[in-house]
């Protein structure tokens, strides 16, 4: 049984992610696992659009392999929020978010009653195939998913006391490339405007004892964060993993190239 992030994010300790999108198969998935150091992945449905049976595909090995997992969404829709549920994923995170509006609607479209109004279908993975029954099904979907938010525009910075003040939210998740983009300075990795607003989100999310996460750039990058308070690290993605495994083995054979 896959260990709970949700869980882990309540617990002392550094959270590890892979980003897996491009290259979505279980035989990765299973791999990241055996290599061991990580504690989930997370699917990239937003940049790569994953199907419903990709996702149960990858969901299915991370549950075999011991890895929790989760779908980072477009800025989306009911069905969009339901599905992945329903195809084995412990929950979401959901891209571009700009207003506090938008923190609302995952909510309501990812809980049952009382808290949302998810549809109900207790014949998917997170119901095991209908077989539980129907109060237990309601009430364990609620508190196992996972919900999260990436802030990576500047007006979710500018709203992020709104936004991290929801209650069901169980993480923010900062996106420096996109942050710096709507901030009018893509790519300036060390430019004191973009590290104002990672503070900024770092000092709500402390005040509120609210985990967050980043992607982080390189080595260094990450260091900071971590020191800011960062619970949650995406180190790495498939296509990177890839091209430096690539670029490893030039180098190793440097002589043959």
């Amino acid at each position: 049984m896959a260990s709970s992030l949700k869980q882990a994010l309540r617990q002392p300790g550094l959270i590890r992610l892979l980003g897996v999108g491009q290259l979505c198969h279980p035989k990765l998935i299973e791999l990241v696992a055996y290599t061991g150091g990580y504690h989930g992945v997370w699917l990239d449905q937003e940049h790569v659009g994953l199907t419903i049976p990709q996702i149960e595909e990858a969901t299915r090995a991370c549950r075999a392999s011991g890895l929790d997992v989760f779908v980072r969404l477009h800025s989306t829709d009911y069905a969009t929020v339901m599905r992945v549920l329903e195809a084995g994923s412990s929950g979401m995170m959901i891209s571009m978010v700009r207003t506090v509006e938008q923190v609302h609607n995952l909510v309501r479209w990812a809980k049952f009653h009382p808290v949302g109004e998810r549809g109900v279908n207790g014949t998917g993975v997170d119901g095991r195939y209908g077989s539980m029954a129907f109060s237990q099904y309601l009430q364990q979907a609620n508190e196992r998913v996972l919900l999260g938010v990436q802030i990576e525009h500047d007006d979710a910075v500018q709203a992020i006391e709104l936004i991290a003040a929801v209650p069901e939210i169980d993480f923010l998740f900062l996106g420096p490339a996109d942050l710096s983009q709507s901030m009018g300075i893509p790519g300036e990795w060390d430019h004191p405007r973009l590290w104002a607003a990672i503070e900024r989100v770092a000092s709500v999310c402390a005040a509120r004892s609210l985990a967050w996460g980043i992607l982080p750039l390189n080595p260094a990058f990450a260091k900071r964060c971590v020191d800011l308070g960062c619970k949650m690290l995406s180190i790495g993605i498939d296509m990177w993993l890839i091209r430096k495994g690539i670029l490893a083995y030039k180098q190793e054979y440097a002589d043959l190239f």
